[in-house]
This record gives structure tokens, sequence and C-alpha cells, in this order.
């Protein structure tokens, strides 16, 4: 598989270098020729109301489709006639007409607008809209917000910044895949709850990546490969009207990632530089060796058991006053990252380029060299004809990372709750230490720390997109892409990480995957105007093809360390595994939206799918929506009666998306060969039968603007059904296969509230202010399912609770005269069993949110993120009297068990862990995001820069919460880690 992997980046080189070798002959012909003789050259500047320059701006002759764009320092050329009139306009700022009069030159100050800011172009995927005119619901975070933080995926950068959407962490390990969830579960499949990934309008799978490293509990994001600072923007799609034209894979939602693109005029270099260094932010108050030997004896006192060397080594055989801090052992590190950026970007008035590369190189908190490195490339390229009526672009961004990682060690709480008077896990010369563990009768707790899990992911991402305009408003378009994701991973495992006792062997294993997929999507385009009435039509059509495999096998016997991973070199290959998957899907689509008078909007979509996870009976489905939005202060007497209201918007929206994230080819039945020579048996039933799983989504809304815009506010209520649930239904062992693909009549809800505002408080030519404050709530609940009680989820789920519950037992406190928990025997049958959990707990968010501030004052931009979450959370490691370590604040608690090392106790401390003893407030706020940079203009100036500028960046702070574990974003147990504190600064220069 490496020829194909070598293939691809040679592919990659090629393409980059011919289209880097037509750019200069592109740009030169695409320099205008004067269509008349008695036209001129006008050249100028636009600033701002301060003087300071706008790149970026657009000049545009008036009734023609001919124009230019400023450069970074603001400044433009343009051919045009003398009476002629050009057209000023940039997001902001309000439009100015300028009549040329036979002028050569032309400064222009443009004049801010707030209320312009509505109409920020907004991708919806097929097409572009407003803020002011869309009738659906999305989301939106910019380059700004996504530049200030140190982040490895894209993904990381949306914690807090957006109603609806829930990012969590995957763990403090670089590469970990992170779990987003938009507005709430809808699949009762865990595979079935991931948005759709569009880059650049090439979808990606959004499964996290296999892996046997550490990351084998989260996966590796499939984001990991993209740089981000080079996306321009993150959209998050979320009702129906902005989701149904993707039909089957819009279900859970579309994150829409675009990337950056070059200037139209001249050419700019831009570097950025940061370094930073990562720590965990909290640690566990765990007993010091004095209170945890206490309570190991009062344990025995309390059992009236005599310590052995077998059942108290850590009282008879270790040493007494040792006292070792296994959370600074094992994350105290600190993590420090290096990541450069550097990118081109040029062109002339019909042509525009954008070239840029990066690396990053991140360390690790834990107690060995691990590293994290990625380097990425990007390039885009865009291009009119002279006439503007044809239409070139192409997107590639291509990415590598390598993760070095520990492979089979456990750096949990296994060892960092070790008692803090165990002995040390190493000798002198760096080997582990193996006597004081053996003499104890329990292996190393690092066992298998020389192991050495190397995981290398390539991404390569394309797409070409041409357009040609055959009639005034009648456009015809196609986008074709292509992606190529693999990962090559070998797990090294030398028999040194093992006790020489049990004469351990050299050992590999080796997981290969891959996934490659193309798309084309031919679309015809028409706009029109008649008087009032102003319409858009899409009619597109999309195949697409994707193949995946994936190869694994072990190797042993290696007979040195050196040349483990060699498989030739091995002794023996077990357990060698290979699978390949084919997935196609096609569909037709189509979009109508129009409005009258800017005043009145309805925008319909429709799409018929196909996917070939389904069998023939039902491979097609059809999934549309209807959105629509009134602006009402364009309403005469709106105007007359509330003069401070700027903006009114009510928007609802309709329709219905499927799901088809499901395993291929389980419609059919499946056969592997058997070990021997000549045989087949069954691996999987087939049922032909089972369809589309259907989400219903339903959503109205309101927008305001008071003050000129100055304050914005947005209110949303949405509610989505999701039924025909796609499952694994398991079966009765006696079948000999472990479940079958089916769909199970049940719905799921999900409903709530989202409420945004922005506030511009203060815009002085000095000095500005503004806020923005998001807040969601939602609810999650099984509103159905038929004969629930006799299936085989009949203890997972109930009718009218969330799909993420717990069933816990009634407690009843501690008894008196054993000092162990008590609970309730509900059917008084003498056993506690599932049939006495009576009590359900919803573990889903209250509400979650953000507000952020920004401020900018001359030169100094300072700007800051505060996270909050409302939630449930729950402890554990409070079982006094074993032989690990437990939380200091059980001394301080009089409710709860007493020491003791009896099977009794034991018992009854697993039954509290399924009972409301150890709840505790999983809130926090959190200060997500604190940014201040500076921009160095003398220096600047001197040096003939565009831009100087120093900036310092900080991530999780401060996190303000009760809850007693690592993290409160994963409260349950308390050991997890998920976010790290990350201080960084860095130098960003233009030339």
């Amino acid at each position: 598989m490496k020829n194909n992997y070598s293939c691809h980046t040679y592919v990659a080189l090629i393409i980059i270098g011919g289209i880097l070798l037509l750019l200069p002959k592109a740009a030169h012909a695409a320099n205008p020729t004067p269509l008349l003789l008695q036209q001129q050259v006008i050249t100028g500047t636009v600033t701002d109301q301060n003087g300071l320059s706008i790149p970026g701006v657009s000049i545009i002759l008036k009734d023609t489709k001919r124009g230019v764009v400023t450069n970074l320092d603001g400044e433009y050329r343009i051919t045009a006639s003398a009476n002629a009139t050009l057209v000023f306009s940039y997001i902001g700022f309000k439009t100015r007409e300028v009549p040329i009069d036979g002028r050569e030159v032309i400064n222009i100050q443009l004049e801010e607008d707030i209320a312009a800011l509505g109409e920020v172009q907004i991708n919806a995927g097929y097409y572009n809209t407003t803020r002011r005119e869309s009738t659906g619901n999305i989301a939106r975070v910019t380059a700004e917000e996504i530049e200030n933080q140190p982040v490895i995926s894209p993904l990381q950068a949306l914690q807090g910044r957006m109603a609806g959407v829930e990012v969590t962490m995957g763990g403090a390990n670089p590469g970990a895949a992170a779990t987003i969830r938009i507005r709430g579960t809808n699949s009762l499949r865990e595979e079935g709850n991931y948005p759709l990934y569009i880059i650049d309008g090439v979808p990606i799978s959004s499964i996290p990546t296999e892996s046997n490293s550490l990351l084998s509990s989260s996966g590796i994001d499939p984001l990991n490969n993209l740089n981000p600072s080079n996306i321009k923007s993150i959209e998050v799609l979320k009702d129906a009207d902005a989701t149904a034209i993707y039909g089957s894979r819009g279900a859970n939602g579309v994150v829409l990632i675009t990337t950056k693109s070059g200037n139209k005029i001249g050419t700019g270099l831009e570097a950025r530089v940061y370094t930073a260094i990562s720590t965990v932010p909290r640690r566990l108050d765990l007993l010091t060796t004095p209170q945890y030997l206490q309570l190991r004896q009062q344990a025995f006192e309390n059992d009236g058991i005599e310590p052995t060397a077998n059942n108290a080594y850590d009282l008879l055989l270790w040493d007494q006053d040792r006292y070792t801090d296994w959370q600074d052992f094992v994350f105290g590190g600190q993590a420090q990252t290096t990541n450069a950026n550097l990118s081109f970007t040029g062109g002339s008035e019909n042509t525009s380029y954008r070239l840029g590369g990066s690396y990053l190189r991140q360390g690790t908190i834990y107690p060995a060299d691990y590293n994290y490195h990625k380097i990425t490339g990007n390039l885009s390229l865009n291009h009119y004809s002279e006439d503007r009526k044809f239409n070139l672009g192409t997107s590639i961004n291509y990415g590598i990372d390598h993760n070095e990682l520990a492979g089979n060690l456990n750096l949990g709480p296994s060892v960092f709750l070790l008692p803090p008077n165990a002995p040390t896990v190493f000798n002198p010369d760096g080997s582990l230490h193996w006597e004081d563990w053996s003499a104890a009768g329990i292996p190393n707790p690092l066992e298998g720390y020389f192991n050495d899990s190397n995981t290398q992911t390539r991404s390569f991402i394309a797409n070409t997109y041409l357009s040609y305009e055959v009639l005034q408003g009648l456009q015809l378009k196609t986008s074709l892409g292509y992606t190529n994701y693999t990962t090559d991973e070998l797990r090294k495992i030398p028999g040194r990480s093992y006790n020489p006792a049990e004469n351990p062997q050299n050992r590999s294993a080796h997981l290969n995957t891959s996934r490659t997929s193309w798309i084309v999507e031919p679309q015809l385009l028409y706009h029109s105007k008649f008087g009032h009435l102003e319409g858009d039509f899409i009619l597109g059509a999309t195949l697409q093809a994707e193949n995946s495999s994936r190869e694994s096998l072990q190797g042993t016997g290696y007979a040195t360390e050196s040349l483990i991973g060699n498989l030739a070199a091995a002794e023996m290959i077990i357990n060698a595994q290979s699978a390949s998957t084919q997935y196609r899907y096609a569909a037709l689509f189509s979009r109508f939206g129009f409005n009258w008078d800017q005043k009145y909007y309805v925008n319909l979509t429709a799409r018929r799918d196909g996917s070939s996870r389904f069998g023939p009976n039902n491979r097609f489905s059809n999934f549309g929506a209807v959105g629509v939005a009134w602006i009402f202060t364009e309403e005469q007497f709106i105007e007359n009666q509330l003069s401070f209201l700027s903006f009114g918007k009510l928007r609802g929206s309709y329709g219905s998306t499927g799901n088809d994230q499901i395993g291929d080819y389980g419609y059919l039945d499946a056969y592997e060969a058997t070990r021997g020579p000549g045989g087949l048996y069954p691996t999987s039933l087939a049922n032909p039968d089972y369809s589309w799983e259907v989400n219903k989504k339903l959503e109205a809304g309101v927008e305001l603007g008071l003050l000129n815009d100055r304050i914005n506010f947005s209110f949303s209520w949405y509610r989505n059904r999701s039924s025909n649930q796609l499952v694994g239904y398991p079966l009765p062992a006696i079948t000999g296969f472990q479940t079958v693909q089916a769909n199970l009549p049940a719905t799921v809800e999900n409903r709530g509230i989202e409420v945004e505002f922005t506030t511009y408080n203060i815009r002085h030519n000095n000095f500005s202010w503004t806020t923005s404050f998001n807040l969601s709530r939602q609810k999650n609940e099984l509103i159905s399912y038929p004969e629930i009680e006799q299936s085989s989820y009949a203890n997972v789920y109930k009718v009218g609770y969330p799909l993420n519950i717990v069933l816990n037992y009634n407690y009843t406190g501690v008894d008196p005269e054993t000092g162990l928990y008590t609970f309730q025997d509900v059917n008084e049958d003498g056993r506690l069993d599932i049939q006495d959990r009576i009590n359900i707990q919803d573990r889903n968010r209250e509400f979650f949110g953000g507000i952020s501030n920004n401020i900018t004052y001359k030169n100094f931009h300072f700007q800051f993120l505060w996270e909050f979450v409302k939630q449930p959370g729950r402890l554990s490691y409070l079982n006094a009297g074993r032989t690990s370590n437990i939380l200091a604040f059980y001394l301080s608690e009089p409710n709860l068990q007493i020491p003791t090392t009896s099977y009794q106790g034991s018992v009854a401390y697993s039954n509290a862990l399924n009972s409301s003893v150890f709840n505790q407030d999983g809130s926090f706020l959190r200060l997500k995001t604190l940014a201040a940079s500076y921009n160095l203009e003398k220096i600047a100036g001197k040096l003939g820069l565009q831009q100087c500028q120093l900036f310092l960046n900080a991530q999780n702070l401060i996190t303000l919460t009760s809850y007693k574990g690592l993290d409160p974003e994963s409260p349950v147990g308390g050991s997890s880690i998920g976010n790290l504190r990350t201080i960084s600064g860095g130098l960003q220069l233009k030339f």
C-alpha cells in the first residue's frame, strides 16, 4: 500500500507543479486589453474613516460585470472609459458610486455601515445567501476566530461559539477525534449521529479512523490533516431548509469548511509562526501516604482480617514513608508545540491564486518522548474569461501527519491512582523495575512502556469546478471532487516492555486503512427578475463512489528489537485479515428560491437519493423541505410605528432528511472462508427489506436588529423527529449471529431553543467593543417504541426519556450496623438486579453556550470567550480500603461507606456506582479563549511590510466548577482529560 501512497503524493505534486507553471500565462492572459481607444487607466486607494487602507474592496464598472479588487494596500487599477461610473462595495461599509469624469486618480474613503454586515455571504452548500435573506438556520465562524486558537482539528475551534452545536474533546492525545453533535442525538446507533463534512464542495467521511494506539477509544479525526490557518470559514447547517438539499447525508447536520483563496490584484506573502506550551490544568485531590495507610489499616480492622503479604503488600512490603505524586508522574509534563504557516497569494483582474503550506509539531504531557508532526499544503486557483462568462476554479488540500504514541499502555487511573507509597517503576538504567512488584504478586503498572505506536495518515482532497453563462441568468456548472485518505499504523511491542520472567517475545501489530472517493455534480442554475419577483433555480445531480479497505495482521518472534516491524524477519504472521467495501450513491436535487420585493422569501428544496446500502426494493427515497421568511420591517406600517427596529424577520421551515450511515452489504448474506481449505461459514444474516431512517425537522425563528443594527437578536425553536431507526438488532446466541440489520419502530425527538445576540457596544474611530452571546437548551426524548418491553432494548431505553440515560438503584443510605451502602429491593426477591434499577437519570446537558467580547483600541486587539455548560456529573474513585488511592474529600464526607476490603463491601460499592450516591453537579464556566495582538505599524513601515503583528493566545485558562474530577467537560468518573491549558505566542508578517 505504501507504493499507492507515494503515487498519490507524486500525482499531487505534478498537478500543483503544472498549475504553477500555467499561472504566469493565465495571469498574463487575464490582463485587460482596452476595448476602445478612448478608455483610460484609473488608479487609486480605498481607505476607511480612520485613513486605514481596506484590502478586498470590490470595484465594479456600473451596469457591467467587469471589475477588480483592492490589494493588501487598498490600491486598485482598472481600465474604463472616461464617462463611466465606478461602484465601490465592501462588507461592513456603505456602497459608493463615483463617476470617473475623466480623472486618472480616484481615492475613496468608505463609511462604515453596521447594517451592511447582514449582507455577509454565507455558504449554504450549493448556493450562497446572506443573514438577511436566509430562510434557514446556519451558524458561522470565521478565520479570525479559528486562528486565535492553537488547535489541530478545526472542530476544536467551534466549542462555545455556535448555538446548538456540542463539541467534546476526544482526549489529551493529539489527533484524537472530537465528538460533534448538532442539535442532539438522532439515532440509536453511535455511527448514525455523525454530521456530513464538506470541504470546498467535496464530501468526506466523518467517521473517525480506526486505531490500536492510545487513540483507540476516540479514533483518529479525519479533519486533522487540514490546516486551520487556511480555513476561511466554517458554516454549520442545522434545520431542514438548510440541510434537505443534501438528502440522506444531511440528517445530522452539515459542516461546510471553506478554505482561503487568493487576491485578485497584485501579490502578497504571509508568514505566521507561534510556539506554545500545554499542561493539564487540574489535579485530583488525592490522599497522602499517611492518610492512605490509615484507611487501609482501618479497613482490615473493620473486616477483622489480619494483614498479610498477599492482601496487604502496601502495608507490609512497601516503604511506609515513601510518597510519589503519580498524577504528576503520568500527566505532569509540558507538551511543547511549534507551528509555522506560509502562504503566497496573487493574481490579476481575471485570475487569482493562493499557495500555502504549514508545519506543526506537538509534544506530549506523558512521561515519554511522544510527538505529533503535521505537514500540509494547499492550492487555490480561480480564473474568469475576459467576458466573465466562463469560470474555472480549483482547490487542493494535502496533509500528512505522523503520530508517535505509546502502544498497549494504560496511562489512566490504574497508574495515577496507584498507592502513594508504591515502589518505583524504573531502574536507575531506565529499564522497567520488576522486583518489588513481583514480590507483591502484581505486574509493573507501566508494563508495555517501551511499546511504540507510529500512525501516519495522508489526506488528499481536490475539487475543480467549471461554470459557463450560456444566456443572461442561465449558467451551467460542474463540480468534480476526489479524496484519498489513508492510515498506516505500526505498533512495535518489544519483549523488554514485559516481565523477563515470562520470557516475552518481540511482536508487532500492523493496521492499514484506506478511503478513496470521487464525486461528480453537474448543475443548471438560473436567476431571473420580473418586476418585484426575483427567483433562483438550481437543478443538479450527484454521482458518488467510495471504496474502503482495511488490512491488519500481527508478526511474532522477531530475533532482535531492531527488526520489529519487518515482516520478513518475523517468525510467524498471525491473525491476518483483509476487507474491502464499495459504496455507491446517486441523487437528483433541485432548489427554487424566490422573493417578492426583497420582503417575502420562499425556498423550496427537493432531492431523490439512491444508496447501495439498501436492498433493491428500498434503494431510493425522496426528501425535501420548504423554508419561508418575512422581513416585516420592510412594511411601511412597521417603519412608521417601530422606528427603533432596524431589522425584523420571521422565518420557518419544515422538511425531511434521511440517513444511510450503516454498514455496506447488510441486505445480503455474507460468508468467510474456513481456516481449512474448501469451506465457507456465514458471518452475517441478510435482511433485504430494511429501509431509510427519516428525520423530519420543524423550525420557527425570529431575528431582530435594533438601533440601526447595533443590537442583533435571534431566537429559534426547533423539533426534529427521527423514525424508522436503523440498528444492528441483537439476536439470540442460538441463531449463530450476533445482530441483523433492521428498522426499529422507534421515534426519537430532539426539541429545543437557541438564543443568539450580538451588540456593537462602542464603535469610535480608535476604539470598538463587540459582544456576542449564544445559549442552547435542548431536550432529547424517545417518544415512541411500541412493545419495547419485549425487545432487547427494554433495559437500555425508556419511552418518555432521553437516549442517554442510566438506570439506578434507589439508594436507602448506609447500614448503621455494617457501614455499607444499602439499596431498595423493589420486587423483594432477595437480590439486586436490573429489575430493581427504577430510578432514571438523564445524563444530557441542560443548556450550554458562550459569551465572547472583541475589543480593539488603535493597534491593540483583545478577544476572549467564556464557555458555560449546565449538566449533571458523577464521580468514582471513592472505594476506601482497597489498594488504590481515592479522592481526599472522602475524609470529610460523613455519609460514605466505611473502609473495607470485604467482598460485600465491593458489591455495595459497585451498586453505589449505579445509584445517586456519587452524583455531582458537572456544570462549569471556562475561559475558553483569550487572545491579544498588537500591530507594530512603525516597525512594519521601516521594514517595508504590510503588517507586523505580535500575538499572545491562551486556551482553557480558567475553569470554574464544583465538580471534583479532572475535567468537567466529561463528568463521568472524573478521570477524563479532554482539554489542556495552552499558552502560545507568535508573530505574523504580511509582505
